[in-house]
């Protein structure tokens, strides 16, 4: 696989549902969550560049984490826009023109690994198109009035993560599409799915939770304390092979 994809951070949220807590910033494990999700993105094999969409009160302290931990990936720092379509055109607007591919990604999902990252870019240069995705754990209803209308088959639902990569004349087709219509979709898949095009659902995670609600940042700790946890006793094991 061409190593001609380039990622889009989408970190220009306003972390309305946190109670005022800077969700990208947020102490996880002994790093801020957004060096989390930069450092996977930093060693995913099929990422050359990384844009970071953000908002211009948190480029200067961006730009310090960049070089505190070598994140050399990262070539930009962006304004956000109002919404998160017009963030990531900003985004997608200034990709390097040997650009072939695209992975949309949010900021604040920090417990993406470069594992995943690399398999879904992967299935989209098989099929145009993919994002992770796992079966939905609780019946989901669609609810009217305060009143449940209907129940949707559990079976043939999944819930969508990101890394959401695309072909990049697919997506800035679809972009051009929605502007032209005045839609503005909150999903990126949506916005290629109104084209007509499929989008290939690779294998997710569980633990590639979205850092939604404050009890979001005890789980997503726990999480990467146990992975490091792990992580050290892989190397104490191949100390005690040599």
């Amino acid at each position: 696989m061409q190593n001609q994809t380039a990622a889009v951070i989408v970190a220009a949220g306003a972390s309305a549902r946190m109670g005022g807590i800077p969700k990208l910033f947020v102490p996880l494990a002994g790093k801020e969550a957004v060096v989390h999700t930069l450092i996977a993105f930093e060693n995913a094999q099929s990422v050359s560049r990384v844009y970071v969409v953000c908002r211009a009160a948190d480029m200067r302290r961006l730009d310090s984490l960049r070089e505190k931990y070598c994140l050399d990936k990262i070539c930009a720092l962006i304004s956000g826009g109002a919404t998160r379509q017009q963030s990531v055109q900003n985004g997608v607007e200034q990709l390097d023109k040997a650009i072939t591919h695209v992975a949309i990604h949010d900021g604040a999902r920090p417990l993406i690994t470069p594992e995943l990252i690399d398999q879904t870019v992967e299935n989209a240069y098989r099929y145009g198109a993919s994002a992770p995705g796992v079966p939905v754990k609780d019946t989901i209803k669609v609810v009217a009035g305060a009143f449940i209308q209907e129940t949707p088959d559990r079976n043939s639902l999944v819930a969508i993560q990101t890394p959401q990569v695309f072909a990049k004349e697919l997506y800035m087709q679809a972009l051009l599409t929605a502007q032209k219509s005045g839609r503005d979709y909150t999903d990126d898949c949506k916005l290629v799915e109104a084209l007509g095009a499929r989008v290939f659902v690779t294998p997710g995670t569980y633990e590639n939770l979205k850092l939604t609600t404050p009890e979001d940042i005890a789980i997503a700790e726990s999480l990467l304390f146990k992975r490091n946890k792990e992580k050290e006793g892989e190397k104490h094991a191949d100390r005690a092979r040599v």
